[in-house]
């Protein structure tokens, strides 16, 4: 089934929403930023800023990790979201990368940064499994 090229008023459309979507991920990369640099002392209420027990520091050390694990998707997210920004601007917004053809509406509202179609996406995803 061909699917339409996108007019202007769904590209001001999408361009709308990934600017809002954008506007959430810089405000949770702030958050998660900011929970990184108050560290755990502040979060558990502890005064001392380091774990006396060996256990306290491991879980530490995990939520840590797991916050920078969030921000570094997060950082990801917004490189994909001014990508796509770009293709509206440039006029290529809601084509698939492998394929050429146009991207469906239902994908694009389910992820406006998306960059293949849902077959390319499957076909991708299966061509990475069969090299493991």
């Amino acid at each position: 089934m061909a699917v339409k090229p996108l007019s202007e008023e769904k590209l001001k459309y999408y361009e709308q929403l990934l600017l809002k979507e954008k506007e959430k991920t810089l405000k949770m990369i702030t958050n998660i930023t900011d929970k990184i640099k108050k560290g755990n002392k502040d979060s558990s209420g502890d005064l001392s800023s380091y774990s006396i027990h060996q256990a306290d520091h491991g879980s530490d050390t995990a939520n840590l990790e797991t916050e920078v694990y969030f921000l570094e998707e997060e950082q990801k997210k917004i490189l994909l979201i001014n990508q796509a920004l770009g293709r509206i601007y440039d006029k290529s917004y809601g084509i698939c990368q492998i394929t050429g053809e146009y991207i469906s509406e239902k994908r694009l509202q389910a992820i406006p940064w998306a960059t293949f179609s849902i077959g390319a996406r499957e076909d991708e995803d299966n061509r990475k499994k069969k090299k493991k």
